[in-house]
């Protein structure tokens, strides 16, 4: 009867002067890791120079004047599409060469070749998510960090929002109410009744009404300082709140609607950086050595 004898967990061939030794692969990591490292830094600077030519392209396309250039709808969905792409391309190249550049496993069963292919191409799409999403913030707290500290700054804006420190504080709204009079009296620029009027809409947009004394005050600001009726001057009121909630529900849906793009196309990123891994791959297992 035949007996069988274990073989060692490396076997040494010779072949004149070349030596090949085959290890036992239970015991090498199951991710090589340079090569999904190598394929999230393609991916990741595929996407920033894809985004920056989109940007490029957006902006050429947009005009100030009216009936000049494109649409808000057409540039809406031209950034979607051009998400969706960028994704498909950077992920694709990436995945692609994390499954041709990482390791050969020789004594592997096939489909466990390529779910570990499938896996660096995965693997190598969510690092390049991570180093583009820190590249895009650290940019962002850059642009905030200089705007903050521009000459500019203490200059305020329409709705009398500063930076010196004092508009910024939460408690803003609550220390205006401790100083309100009976008798409207603005100044004579104006500065300091917009910005805390602008304090009082943002507080009744969070409570997405605004209290009886809020707009009682605010009426009497306005009537004060437009000379309207106190009829006129509370419709107004309640008509530029209107305004300001559908604005801001208007915005709120925008940001809904780009998030579940950003959503589809980071998922179709995903698949396509795991397809390219696998296609990869299956060309590096099929590379005759000579």
């Amino acid at each position: 009867m035949e007996q069988r004898v274990p073989l060692p967990s490396a076997t040494r061939y010779q072949s004149g002067l070349v030596e090949t030794l085959v290890h036992n692969e239970a015991h090498s990591s199951g991710v090589s890791w340079a090569a999904v490292i190598g394929g999230a830094f393609v991916a990741a600077a595929l996407s920033l120079t894809l985004l920056a030519l989109g940007t490029g392209l957006g902006f050429s396309s947009v005009s100030p004047w009216s009936n000049v250039g494109a649409s808000a709808t057409t540039i809406g969905m031209a950034a979607v599409v051009w998400l969706i792409l960028m994704q498909i391309i950077s992920s694709s190249m990436g995945g692609y060469l994390a499954g041709r550049l990482r390791t050969k496993w020789t004594n592997i069963h096939t489909d466990e070749v390529y779910f570990r292919d499938t896996a660096h191409g995965f693997l190598a799409w969510a690092v390049a998510l991570v180093i583009t999403a820190a590249f895009l913030a650290s940019s962002a707290a850059s642009m905030v960090g200089d705007t903050v500290s521009s000459p500019a700054r203490g200059a305020g804006t329409a709705a009398g929002v500063q930076l010196d420190g004092q508009e910024i504080n939460p408690n803003a709204y609550f220390v205006d109410m401790l100083f309100r009079s009976d008798s409207a009296k603005p100044d004579s620029n104006g500065a300091s009744v917009r910005g805390e009027a602008g304090r009082i809409f943002a507080n009744a947009l969070r409570q997405r009404e605004i209290p009886p004394s809020d707009k009682s005050y605010l009426t009497q600001l306005v009537a004060a300082s437009t000379g309207l009726t106190q009829p006129d001057a509370d419709k107004r009121v309640s008509d530029v709140f209107g305004a300001a909630q559908q604005a801001a529900d208007s915005a709120r849906k925008v940001v809904a609607h780009s998030l579940l793009w950003a959503f589809l196309a980071l998922l179709i990123g995903a698949f396509c950086a795991s397809l390219g891994a696998t296609i990869g791959g299956r060309q590096r297992d099929h590379v005759v050595v000579v």
